[in-house]
């Protein structure tokens, strides 16, 4: 069976990437497509070639990916992927729109529905920079929205990382969904039951993470709180924060894997449509301090592996910390849970009989 792996850009980092390498490396002789390619600031994919779209050839537009948008999807519709029985789509926009033969299957893992389309008015607050274009940009987006829902119809099968994206799927795409919830590779994470006197978020910084209300709990606390990750919310977050609070940026997969298993819990504030990073601090025997709404439901179990909050206010947050800091957690409990029920195998596992249903 020849196979083809497409995800939408392949330009950053994140629990979306994650999951697609995840399949490229199930998939060793699968061939890679994506719209615009980016090694530096990616997924490891060693040598495997990867096939771009026209997009790729654009001077300056894998810094500037977003503002292609308009143009994804004639772009992935110009992809030749007739030669292939099984196209395995990876997307949170555009590569679902991908065409096949008649007689081949497409399956979507879908990480979202096309959230600057569906949630303009949120995801317009991660960048304030286009938000002044709102007015020109209303009429694309309503053009782009009918074209979202008829190329949302090219899949065979959805398969969806949470219940709560599953029902987006359902409402906006009128499609059905299986869930089968993300993995952690579990090799990526170290235990230990020996923790250190400090807290960690890990997170893109853009507005919708909502890391400005952990910044503020912990300026109230005055505990030590390490933050992973860049983004264009950073000047604006170190200017409010105190002493006790650090901005480590991007770091190293052995740091962050050493900072994950020696925290004393990591700290997540967004409503997360899935969200790696609590079972990759579970992986780690830590555990998570988190917003309750979402899919992280679908993943941590209070008093075992969690406190939530259930309003994103700082005091929440606040209150939900000195609650896990009472807490006697079992560290190997946590561990054990994650790696069991979230690991690749039980992941792939899963695919694998939806994959042997799908193509007969």
């Amino acid at each position: 069976m020849k196979i083809a792996l497409v995800h939408d850009y392949l330009t950053q980092q994140g629990g979306a990437e994650r999951v697609f390498e995840l399949l490229c490396q199930r998939y060793p002789a699968a061939d890679i497509y994506t719209s615009l390619y980016d090694p530096s600031n990616t997924i490891d994919l060693g040598d495997r070639p990867v096939q771009t779209t026209y997009l790729q050839r654009i001077p300056g537009v894998r810094k500037h990916f977003r503002l292609m948008a308009p143009f994804y999807y004639t772009a992935f519709r110009a992809l030749d992927l007739h030669a292939y029985d099984l196209i395995i789509s990876s997307s949170t926009s555009f590569a679902k729109a991908v065409r096949k033969r008649s007689d081949a299957v497409h399956i979507c893992f879908c990480h979202n529905v096309t959230r600057f389309l569906w949630d303009t008015a949120n995801y317009l607050k991660e960048y304030p920079t286009y938000r002044k274009f709102y007015p020109l940009l209303e009429p694309i987006f309503r053009s782009m929205r009918r074209l979202d829902v008829t190329y949302a119809q090219e899949p065979d099968l959805y398969i969806a990382n949470s219940s709560v994206v599953a029902q987006r799927i359902e409402t906006i795409y009128q499609k059905p969904a299986i869930v089968i919830n993300y993995p952690i590779d579990s090799s990526k994470f170290c235990f230990s039951a020996q923790k250190d006197d400090f807290y960690l978020a890990s997170a893109r910084l853009m507005g919708y993470k909502r890391v400005d209300l952990i910044v503020e709990a912990f300026n109230w606390l005055g505990w030590r709180l390490l933050i992973m990750g860049d983004g264009p919310e950073r000047d604006r977050l170190q200017a409010k924060a105190l002493d006790n609070i650090e901005f480590l940026g991007y770091v190293s997969d052995a740091e962050r894997t050493y900072l994950m298993s020696k925290t004393r819990a990591v700290v997540v504030a967004a409503l997360e449509d899935y969200g790696l990073v609590p079972l990759e601090a579970n992986a780690s025997g830590t555990p998570v301090v988190g917003y309750g709404v979402g899919g992280i439901l679908d993943t941590q179990v209070p008093g075992e592996t969690a406190v939530f909050f259930h309003r994103q206010t700082p005091e929440a947050i606040h209150h939900a910390l000195l609650a896990a800091n009472r807490t006697r957690w079992d560290y190997q409990t946590i561990r054990d849970r994650a790696v069991n029920e979230f690991s690749e195998a039980a992941f792939f596992h899963k695919i694998d009989q939806v994959i042997q249903t799908a193509c007969g």
